[in-house]
């Protein structure tokens, strides 16, 4: 099978997460699906950028704002399928064959989530990101984003704003489908807020943004 894929990363200060999520990329190298992994960083100050070299990836930098990191990498991307993957998200195991899957039946897709450490607070929050997917199509970036290129341009691409892109494209987008395959991801940023606080903060965001609100001043807010 021809190498297709193209795995695009936003980073910044990303050292940690790079060493969690890099090596379950391997899986799709030694299956021939990767064609490459390109890593999008707005001013890291860290060794992320020497991980992403060490580890083969092709690298873009620009402002730090991660709608428009994303966009920058996409326009860098050769691949028939693109597939958007914060840094701390962790691809579950067998994911190569999930995401041939779903390339044969042609829709974009996200994964399901779920938090390293679990918890009630972590079974709540996931279970309503995979129910918010399911029911409304709007998957977070923290799910990954698997598109063709075709649907992804066609859908003009990722707005260059900093906070509420992945809603901004899953609104054009057709229907996104949600994979069987969950990502794990750090529960750090709601340890340290609440759970229930930050849930509550981000659901808040969400209603303003889709209300009207200015993503540049709702991520001053973030």
């Amino acid at each position: 099978m021809p190498a297709k894929l193209s795995v695009i990363m936003p980073t910044l200060n990303a050292e940690s997460a790079l060493r969690r999520s890099l090596p379950a990329l391997s899986a799709g190298l030694e299956t021939g699906l990767i064609r490459e992994l390109i890593i999008t960083d707005g001013g890291s100050e860290d060794a992320t950028l020497r991980i992403a070299d060490a580890a083969g990836a092709e690298i873009v930098t620009g402002p730090a704002s991660r709608g428009g990191q994303l966009r920058r990498g996409a326009d860098m991307a050769r691949g028939d399928w693109l597939l958007f993957l914060h840094a701390d998200s962790v691809l579950p195991s067998g994911w190569p064959d999930l995401v041939m899957v779903q390339m044969a039946q042609g829709g974009p897709a996200a994964f399901g989530l779920r938090f390293d450490g679990g918890g009630l607070g972590a079974s709540l929050v996931a279970g309503w990101a995979n129910l918010r997917t399911r029911l409304f199509s709007l998957p977070y970036g923290d799910q990954g984003l698997l598109v063709s290129r075709k649907a992804y341009r066609e859908a003009g691409g990722f707005p260059d704003i900093p906070l509420m892109e992945d809603v901004a494209i899953a609104r054009t987008l057709p229907r996104i489908a949600l994979l069987p395959g969950t990502v794990s991801t750090s529960p750090e940023r709601y340890q340290r807020d609440g759970w229930l606080r930050r849930g509550a903060r981000n659901l808040w965001l969400l209603l303003c943004y889709l209300a009207g609100a200015d993503p540049e001043k709702l991520a001053r807010r973030y």
